[in-house]
């Protein structure tokens, strides 16, 4: 059985026992995480059952492993013969989470 939930504005594939990265949550490590926007569940016999926009009553739950941020990003601009040149870095915060339970109501 797999889903497809909303996560922080970005759709995630999860099965249960999967371990992603997902943008930072505010939860501390080994917290309880609850998703309710399900947008789609295919189950192990094959049947879809697809929401109209989320899957009433369905829920996916995780758990926080940890928080770390990304390698950085090195975002550089130039323009030639204009003298113009600007480096900026960034380095992205994220939560790793575990899937524990993919539920249907």
């Amino acid at each position: 059985m797999f889903a497809v939930v909303k996560i922080a504005g970005f759709q995630e594939k999860v099965q249960v026992g999967d371990t992603l990265n997902v943008p930072l949550q505010d939860a501390k490590e080994n917290d309880k995480l609850t998703f309710d926007d399900v947008l789609m569940i295919v189950s192990d016999a094959g049947d879809l059952t697809l929401g109209t926009p989320t899957v009433k009553g369905a829920k996916v739950e995780a758990e926080v492993v940890t928080h770390g941020r990304d390698a950085k990003l090195t975002v550089f601009k130039f323009r030639r013969r204009k003298r113009y040149m600007r480096t900026k870095g960034h380095r992205q915060d994220y939560t790793t989470i575990t899937i524990k339970e993919i539920t249907v109501a």
